[in-house]
């Protein structure tokens, strides 16, 4: 399907001198710019800040223009107008629009530490992605931290620096020549599921994991909002998997939903424990990573089954877009 998108000049940076062209560009995708103002201010104070190119991708360059009052803090400002089919859809727009040869790629509800942009740029070298440690900005209540723990276990606060399998696809940085690789595939990679990892394996993109780069992420605390997320998360997963692998594959996985639970929580086991190590959890985090791991098996076995995923596709953007507004209280 072809979107019309639309980059807007007066949107540039307001100066940009040789000594300010951009080192990294962040590609922010959101619809008003109160969703991301937040994140915007965090980007602010980051140490590499006059060399970043700030890219906000949105329905209307009207709703987000309020950036433009910090231009010259930044080594550029750019807004892409694009429609808002998917989160995927506009971060591919901002990737294409962005000029830095390092992007990262952030989100409505991730705030990174001062000096994360510098670290993560230091680090690249020769990797195609460096992967920051990913903390929780919300840490009270065990629905929070089963949350984050199974979605950001892999990459989280503890674990050594070193290669590692394979990065996130948000709040990681990426050489933008290899995202562009992808060609048409970049929307789909960038989406949820594993065909971005799969895809660098594949390609000999190595990823690296550099623990003194830090953001935080905000995670659902509402408790039917939260089994709501678990539950689509699965199935988008699952539905986009199924769109290109074979009725053969697709029941193998059906037979084997069963152990889907064990596989989630063995592989973000290493995060867990290390996180266990070093901080004191509420005695519920456990039998709520459990809970979290069975709600989204359901789904992938949904999504494998070949269920319409257009309700779990909504819901999906609505967290990734507006997490604030799910959290206990209205409170981090």
């Amino acid at each position: 399907m072809n979107h019309s998108t639309q980059e807007h000049p007066i949107a540039d940076g307001l100066s940009q001198s040789p000594e300010q062209l951009p080192r990294m560009s962040v590609v922010l995708a959101t619809d008003t710019y109160e969703t991301i103002r937040g994140v915007v201010e965090r980007f602010r104070r980051q140490t590499l800040a006059r060399e970043i190119e700030l890219v906000l991708v949105a329905p209307d360059a009207a709703a987000v223009d309020a950036v433009l009052a910090y231009g010259e803090e930044f080594a550029a400002v750019k807004i892409v107008e694009a429609p808002f089919t998917s989160v995927a859809f506009c971060r591919a727009q901002g990737i294409r629009a962005a000029t830095a040869p390092v992007l990262f790629i952030a989100e409505t509800h991730s705030y990174p530490h001062p000096d994360m942009a510098e670290v993560l740029s230091n680090a690249m070298n020769s990797w195609a992605a460096v992967t920051p440690a990913i903390g929780n900005a919300n840490p009270k209540g065990a629905i929070s931290w089963a949350g984050f723990l199974s979605d950001y276990g892999l990459w989280a606060e503890g674990l050594p620096a070193g290669e590692i399998p394979a990065p996130p696809p948000h709040n990681a940085a990426y050489r933008r020549s290899v995202l562009l690789e992808l060609g048409d595939r970049l929307e789909p990679a960038l989406g949820l599921g594993d065909e971005l990892p799969r895809w660098m394996r594949a390609h000999g993109h190595r990823t690296y994991f550099e623990p003194a780069a830090r953001i935080d992420h905000v995670n659902v605390t509402r408790l039917m909002d939260s089994v709501r997320e678990r539950f689509v998360a699965g199935w988008v997963v699952a539905s986009h998997r199924a769109q290109r692998w074979s009725l053969a594959r697709r029941l193998v996985y059906v037979g084997g939903s069963i152990f889907i639970p064990a596989v989630l929580l063995w592989r973000v086991l290493p995060g867990v424990w290390q996180t266990v190590r070093h901080r004191h959890l509420p005695a519920a985090t456990i039998p709520a990573m459990v809970t979290a791991a069975i709600l989204k098996s359901i789904g992938e076995l949904c999504g494998y089954v070949g269920g319409e995923a257009n309700y779990a596709e909504h819901y999906m953007q609505e967290y990734e877009v507006h997490k604030l507004a799910y959290l206990a209280h209205g409170k981090a």
